[in-house]
């Protein structure tokens, strides 16, 4: 126990005059001092200017004990107990209950003033020091959310990353035949007749033997400076028929480069579903493809999103949770609020943890000149009741006839503007006229 006094220290001249002490005290400390007799009860307070509005001000004629809260009553009758002894008492925190229902933090240190005399207990106001420390732990935790918030993110693009640029290839588990390959796929493993790396056929051999994914980190040739790649196997236990009973055991084996940099593919839109078709996560362009009204894409079913009026894309995850890997050249999307697009699909079997996943990347087919101007006739459709008859009727028109004339700009190109007005039925002069009129260049 820390003391500031020797234990012959005979303080009992100073009781007579205890009050003018706490009030010096503090004065000293700037904070709060009781003067308290031998039964624990508070006979004087003194309070210094920057505690002022503290309750302690309505203590006096109270048992100290009965100041403080229930769980930290116990501390004040261990304080009244070392001043039996000779010197400071050790500093202890105890909580008083105030009016507003929020406890004031207190670190109280007593001395008693001779073998009978008054006890004077100094006390440290600690709710500036609890603001405190309640900010740095709100900062504490602002800042984990931060890091979470930025591992989450991070975390996203890296799965995006590699359903965009993961290359796959879909093996028979009895003749290694290679079933399905996306793009990358033949890129990195070259054409189908070609041999699997030998550390490909030894992941996909132990990934039938066990039943298991299998993942290793390695590289797919002996040349110098060959790059590394994490190799997944994944086997699939193809159900024969629609009768649902397992048959043939077919190996996804994924490929990625080790060095993924969490992005993807420009022009792609890349989604990620659970198995029942619920988006877990999605790129931008995916969410250009989607309804107006979904502004919020995670959760829903990745078909009521795009629209499949056809229900390919539903087959196509069906047949992906099957066989572990699909292409679909040419899906037709949209329908409804949604125009419609044509695209080209694939869908794949993922593993995140425990949770079994499906990547899907969308590749929007490139709109033909036909395409563009039907899809503004259809704009300008939409828009009747709110313009005129007659104005909607002049803006279909010019739009017709922009198509008409740059459609043989583009056939006669080089052919100089004769053969452009001759084809549309013009003089030169009034084909002029036209494209002024349109802001054309002929």
């Amino acid at each position: 126990m820390s003391r500031r006094f020797s234990d012959s220290s005979d303080l009992s001249a100073l009781s007579g005059v205890a009050p003018a002490l706490a009030t010096a005290f503090a004065c000293l400390t700037g904070e709060i001092a009781l003067v308290i007799d031998a039964a624990g009860v508070i006979r004087d307070v003194a309070i210094a200017g920057t505690s002022s509005g503290h309750p302690a001000g309505d203590w006096i004629g109270r048992s100290w004990a009965e100041t403080v809260t229930g769980d930290t009553r116990r501390k004040i009758e261990l304080l009244l107990e070392e001043t039996g002894d000779p010197g400071v008492t050790r500093r202890r925190e105890v909580n008083h209950p105030s009016r507003s229902g929020v406890d004031i933090p207190m670190s109280y240190a007593a001395v008693r003033l001779g073998l009978d005399g008054p006890v004077i207990a100094v006390g440290r106001d600690l709710r500036a020091v609890a603001a405190i420390q309640q900010r740095f732990v709100e900062a504490q935790r602002e800042m984990e959310r931060d890091y979470w918030k930025l591992r989450q993110e991070a975390s996203r693009q890296r799965m995006l990353a590699q359903v965009a640029t993961d290359a796959l290839m879909l093996v028979d588990g009895a003749t290694r035949a290679v079933q399905e390959l996306n793009a990358a796929g033949e890129a990195m493993f070259g054409a189908r007749a070609a041999r699997l790396p030998l550390p490909a056929e030894e992941l996909l051999a132990k990934a039938l033997q066990t039943g298991r994914p299998q993942e290793i980190r390695t590289r797919l040739s002996t040349a110098p400076g060959a790059p590394q790649v994490d190799l997944c196997a994944m086997p699939i236990r193809v159900a024969s028929g629609d009768s649902g009973v397992p048959g043939a055991m077919q190996v996804l084996l994924r490929a990625r480069s080790a060095a993924v940099d969490g992005t993807s593919l420009a022009g792609e839109a890349v989604v990620v579903t659970d198995s029942g078709g619920r988006v877990l996560v999605a790129n931008s362009l995916f969410r250009a493809l989607c309804r107006p009204e979904a502004c919020q894409v995670e959760g829903q079913r990745l078909c009521e999103l795009l629209g499949d009026p056809q229900r390919h894309l539903a087959a196509a995850l069906v047949d992906a949770r099957r066989g572990g890997l699909v292409r679909r050249p040419a899906l037709l999307l949209g329908g409804g609020r949604t125009p419609t697009f044509e695209c080209a699909a694939q869908a794949a079997l993922m593993n995140d943890g425990d949770q079994e996943c499906i990547g899907i990347t969308l590749v929007p087919a490139q709109p033909s000149r036909r395409d563009s101007l039907r899809a503004a006739l259809l704009s300008l459709l939409d828009r009747t009741g709110e313009l005129p008859l007659a104005e909607l009727m002049r803006r279909a028109s010019d739009l017709t006839e922009r198509h008409a004339v740059e459609t043989v700009l583009r056939r006669t190109a080089g052919g100089g503007g004769g053969d452009a007005a001759s084809a549309l039925g013009l003089s030169e002069a009034e084909l002029a006229e036209r494209l002024e009129r349109l802001g054309l260049t002929p």
